[in-house]
């Protein structure tokens, strides 16, 4: 807890003081009132449990409500249910969800703790901390600012709500694309009671988690949780034996809840998570020789043949020509003999990935009236991670990322909800403070800027940029939502936000490289200034964002089986700064980027007949100011430079038969058009026109089926789950040799409980051993390498859980 200075003690000492004066502030009347808020609790735990969903609570309005009667797609999943489908980390979500991609491992953070994460075709594949995500995670009600802390396991969990399409009237900026809501299990008032349990499994699997809830006196109660996981990695490196891809974390868990009178709880929870690995598993996927980045490095090393033709460039005279790299199987040759295979790493560069998350939240439930009550949310979070990846994934030193980050964040939310009955209301306010320090190391075979070309040491990088930055976020939103219901079966709503968003940057940028250029080919010698910094920001720059997002639905229940809606909503993802240069912009003045919008048109069904419930959406998106990758040189930057349509359906079933057969199914169509892209000046477009967006698969399905078999005074459940996913990009633009083409995978397990709280489980996950690719990333153009990470073979595990 090193970071926990006194600007974070400040913070938090305020929300604490909010909460308490709030709570102190209120009339001794309002201590009478009636309603029963842990009866309410109980309730919708005891619902949402419900493997048929007869009656799935959820929370996506930030008011408890029937799932059937949400005019909101939302995929909504019990502890139970998780536990049945061996979902047992946030990544795991996108096997079971429509048009949900969760990808671990962010391409250019080399985080294993990162996430890359896309709602129906909308999110953000840069995860460092210039760039905010587009689906925003929330952890009980508490808004994760950044990627990394993303990938959370369900260890102590109570259920999980995945809602689809633009949320920002009620979850704010960020949530262009979606919105998951994870919440804990609460301390249970009166009861002792606790549950553990063990997994061994194939590649050295150890993992264990433990719960234990304990009460204390009549009106509070304490939970207390951990857990760990140990795994062998699955990529190999040929280099020095390194296993890429394991798994070494865990995580503490701490939760008090007090409930001194009816009208009144107050919730305060702590988490801990800390992980410390090899490094993500990427490996090879190909080279372009012809790259100039490709060609320096592997003269450099001294590559048999290799050259650099220099000459000005003009359209008829490139600077580099072909071929620059002779195709022949020798080390110091950048080239595509370099390949060691799906499960072989063949870099040489020191590699890791670590992260340590804590954060502290409190949650003040206040009844005022029969009518009214408050909630306040204060919280504060703290992030540190670095990761380190050899990119290129060869002896060469084409190029390596080292990206370290130390984030605080601290947040506000009090909201006054509203119920007469016919008519609810939410009304609230929110702030929201971050702060990342963040450094970016990157070796290079290439210099700050054309037409300078870098020094060729054998064995050794041209140039490194070292680049170190603070970055600052205050937002302040107000917001509010009003339901009406007209007459029997008919709702309608609507909400507006208004948010405002003011991001300062400051930094220094240095370029170190030797001071004369070598004569090898032979070349010119150019010279070069010595190494030392490029540009400073003395003074923070600054940008405001400010939007006016809202949503409205019309919802009819035709009787209590069917219901059915339309809802328009529109959100907002803000903007930055570009903060990664190897050369000083003009005017020396970081290049900044607005925000980019969604608005959404959706029609939808929902329906509860017998024990099949079947939830179907319809929507059309229209994506604009898409912030898209450019480059520069080597560098990639950010702009608004792209406008697109997205259009889906998405199906949900679940059934459960009196007999004990239950089944889950879902699919999902999208199709993604780019509808324009807009020139940068100086720049280079990574995208095009008639291009796929990224992590947008035309087709998801996923089906699962389980069956209990009552052996008297036990039950054994086998259960098959299959998803299947049709081709998708990892980044903007066409590049084969980092796209997925499709893929099936099956998991199996049979689980025998017993004694009524034992339970004993075995199964085998990517049962096929199906070959796939869950992340990749490219720059062939000017770096000329191309990254990907296959996803881990079958394996297979047994599981001893318990309860009392």
């Amino acid at each position: 807890m090193a970071g926990f200075g006194g600007r974070a003690r400040v913070r938090l000492a305020y929300g604490v003081a909010a909460l308490a004066v709030s709570v102190a502030g209120l009339p001794t009347a309002v201590w009478a009132q009636t309603a029963d808020v842990a009866e309410t609790d109980t309730a919708s735990e005891d619902a949402q449990a419900s493997r048929s969903g007869d009656d799935i609570v959820v929370t996506a309005r930030r008011r408890e409500e029937s799932l059937q009667d949400t005019p909101v797609a939302i995929t909504a999943l019990s502890a139970e249910m998780l536990e049945e489908r061996q979902i047992l980390q946030t990544q795991d979500l996108e096997r079971i969800t429509p048009s949900l991609q969760f990808k671990p491992a962010g391409q250019l953070s080399g985080n294993s703790a990162s996430s890359v994460v896309f709602i129906r075709g909308v999110g953000q594949v840069d995860p460092t901390a210039a760039v905010d995500p587009g689906v925003g995670i929330y952890l009980d009600e508490v808004y994760l600012g950044r990627a990394v802390g993303g990938a959370i396991d369900f260890g102590d969990i109570a259920g999980v709500e995945v809602l689809r399409g633009p949320q920002g009237t009620l979850f704010g900026r960020n949530t262009i694309g979606g919105a998951i809501l994870v919440r804990t299990r609460q301390p249970e008032l009166g009861a002792w009671n606790g549950r553990a349990r063990i997994r061994v499994g194939s590649d050295d699997l150890v993992e264990g988690f433990a719960a234990l809830n304990i009460p204390i006196g009549d009106t509070a109660a304490a939970r207390v949780s951990g857990g760990f996981r140990k795994r062998d990695g699955y990529v190999i490196r040929e280099f020095d034996g390194l296993d890429l891809g394991n798994d070494n974390s865990y995580s503490l868990n701490g939760a008090i809840k007090w409930e001194p009178m009816a009208d009144f709880d107050l919730f305060v929870r702590g988490d801990y998570s800390k992980r410390d690995e090899n490094g993500a598993p990427f490996v090879f996927a190909g080279i372009n020789e012809q790259a100039p980045v490709a060609a320096i490095a592997s003269v450099g090393a001294g590559c048999p043949g290799a050259t650099i033709p220099f000459a000005p460039l003009t359209p008829g005279n490139p600077r580099f020509g072909a071929p620059n790299v002779p195709m022949i199987n020798d080390p110091r040759c950048a080239n595509d003999l370099q390949i060691r295979g799906p499960f072989v790493n063949g870099g040489t560069a020191a590699v890791l990935s670590t992260s340590e998350i804590w954060g502290v939240a409190a949650t003040a439930n206040i009844r005022l009236t029969d009518v009214a009550a408050v909630k306040l949310i204060s919280a504060y979070r703290n992030t540190s991670s670095r990761g380190v990846r050899d990119a290129d994934n060869t002896p060469l030193t084409l190029i390596t990322t080292d990206v370290g980050s130390q984030s605080e964040q601290f947040s506000q939310e009090v909201q006054l909800q509203l119920d007469w009955g016919s008519v609810s209301a939410i009304f609230g306010g929110y702030y929201f403070n971050e702060v990342t320090d963040e450094r970016a190391t990157v070796p290079l075979a290439f210099p700050p800027s054309p037409p300078v070309i870098a020094s060729i040491l054998a064995g050794g990088p041209g140039s490194r940029d070292l680049q170190i930055s603070q970055l600052k976020t205050d937002s302040v939103a107000g917001f509010g939502e009003i339901s009406f219901k007209p007459a029997q079966g008919l709702e309608v709503s609507g909400g507006l936000r208004y948010t405002t968003d003011r991001k300062t940057f400051r930094g220094t940028v240095l370029n170190l490289f030797p001071a004369t250029l070598p004569d090898p080919n032979p070349l010119p010698t150019l010279a070069v200034p010595q190494g030392g910094p490029l540009f400073i920001y003395n003074r923070p720059f600054a940008k405001s964002f400010s939007a006016l997002t809202g949503s409205a639905s019309i919802q009819y229940r035709w009787n209590d089986a069917i219901s059915t809606y339309a809802s328009y909503a529109r959100s907002f993802k803000s903007g930055g700064f570009n903060t990664r240069y190897n050369a000083a912009p003009a005017g020396n003045v970081p290049v900044p980027f607005d925000e980019e919008s969604v608005t959404s048109y959706e029609i939808g069904a929902k329906t509860n007949i017998g024990g099949l419930r079947l939830n179907l959406a319809a929507f059309q998106a229209n994506y604009d100011d898409i912030q898209l990758i450019f480059r520069q040189g080597v560098v990639p930057l950010l702009f608004n430079a792209g406008k697109a349509r997205i259009r889906g359906f998405e199906a949900e079933a679940n059934y459960r038969a009196p007999w004990g057969l239950l089944l889950n199914a879902s699919v999902s169509k999208l199709d993604d058009e780019i509808q324009s892209i807009t020139p940068v000046p100086g720049a280079t477009a990574t995208v095009a026109p008639g291009d796929d967006l990224p992590l947008t698969p035309d087709y998801q399905a996923n089906f699962g089926i389980g069956i209990d078999f009552d052996l008297g005074g036990a039950t054994l459940t086998p259960r098959f789950d299959g998803s299947y996913q049709s081709k998708v990009a990892f980044i903007t633009g066409s590049i084969p040799l980092i796209e997925e083409d499709g893929y099936f995978v099956g998991n199996a397990s049979v689980a025998l409980k017993f004694a009524g709280r034992y339970e004993l489980t075995g199964g085998v996950t990517n049962l096929f051993d199906e070959r796939y690719l869950i992340q990749g990333n490219a720059s062939l153009a000017t770096l000329g390498y191309a990254e990907r990470i296959y996803a881990r073979p079958r394996t297979w595990y047994v599981q001893l859980s318990g309860s009392f």
